[in-house]
């Protein structure tokens, strides 16, 4: 039983840990352009452009977003309704898009959803 308690009390402290992010800011984010990186924040909405495009918009409805999300690819499929108001940790190119922070995205394996 000890055993137990111990067991779920450390795999408790350990999801804690890895839940905790650190604030990205936009200084963050220039200082790093043509650079890949990993950026998380909440997903406020979701534009599909066409079946090779669908734009996340993080930190804030369009067009008062913080960062788009840029995915691009054969045949995108990405379910609106499961990710909106959900936290997403994306690993892509920082770029800057018509003056406005994008990290493009091409694999699935790229999004981690939290």
């Amino acid at each position: 039983m000890k055993k137990l308690i111990l067991s779920a009390f450390i795999a408790l402290a350990f999801a804690g840990t890895a839940s905790a992010q650190k604030a990205f800011s936009s200084a963050d984010f220039t200082k790093n352009l043509g650079k890949t990186g990993t950026l998380c924040d909440t997903v406020y909405s979701l534009h599909v452009v066409s079946d090779t495009l669908a734009l996340l918009n993080l930190g804030g409805v369009y067009p008062n977003q913080k960062y788009t999300v840029a995915v691009k690819g054969n045949k995108v499929n990405l379910d609106y309704t499961k990710l909106k108001g959900k936290p997403l940790c994306v690993t892509g190119v920082f770029i800057m898009f018509k003056n406005r922070p994008e990290i493009e995205v091409t694999e699935p394996e790229q999004i981690n959803k939290n």
